[in-house]
């Protein structure tokens, strides 16, 4: 029994949803519009405002799937109405971002600068030249693009150098010592 994938989703005022005989999902609200199509054997409905989640099956791959299934709804309801975002830092002298149109143009030590096109459902803006700040509909988007940002250069554990997630805690290392 899948306790996820058996809550009711609330819809928000301004969101609607529709769920086609085939499964497809379309959600539209003031943030943006998102579709997706469920899986084999998980069927959902829309009444009173909820939406719920059911499995046809009892395999355990659809039972996996139903919780999941739900999840991703979830998301994209709240995607619509709120959004989601994701904070990055830059640590290290030199080290610095800007927006430069469709680009992120990041300075991070290297020999030229590291060009990040932006995703068009993504929104990215800079402040201090240290702090980036990224924000969507999509949950998995904004942390793709995220971890992509981050994925450029990392933390390092001995100077703490690199591109964090907002209040990540880097374990730092004890360089060599002279004997």
């Amino acid at each position: 029994m899948s306790r996820i994938g058996n809550k009711e989703i609330e819809i928000p005022d301004k969101v609607k949803v529709s769920i086609d005989n085939d499964g497809a999902v379309s959600v539209e609200g003031p943030r943006g519009k998102l579709n997706w199509k469920l899986p084999r054997d998980i069927r959902a409905t829309v009444k009173d405002n909820r939406v719920s989640v059911m499995r046809e099956a009892e395999t355990r791959s659809v039972k996996a799937l139903h919780g999941l299934s739900r999840s991703l709804v979830h998301n994209m309801v709240q995607g619509v109405s709120q959004g989601f975002a994701k904070q990055l830092e830059i640590e290290g002298v030199g080290f610095k971002a800007a927006v430069q149109g469709p680009m992120l143009n990041l300075s991070l030590g290297f020999s030229h600068p590291v060009q990040f096109q932006i995703p068009k459902d993504i929104k990215i803006t800079v402040t201090d030249a240290t702090k980036i700040n990224i924000e969507g509909v999509d949950k998995k988007l904004v942390g793709q693009v995220a971890a992509d940002i981050r994925g450029f250069y990392p933390p390092e554990p001995y100077k703490g150098k690199g591109v964090r997630y907002a209040g990540e805690q880097i374990r730092r290392k004890e360089g060599k010592t002279v004997q």
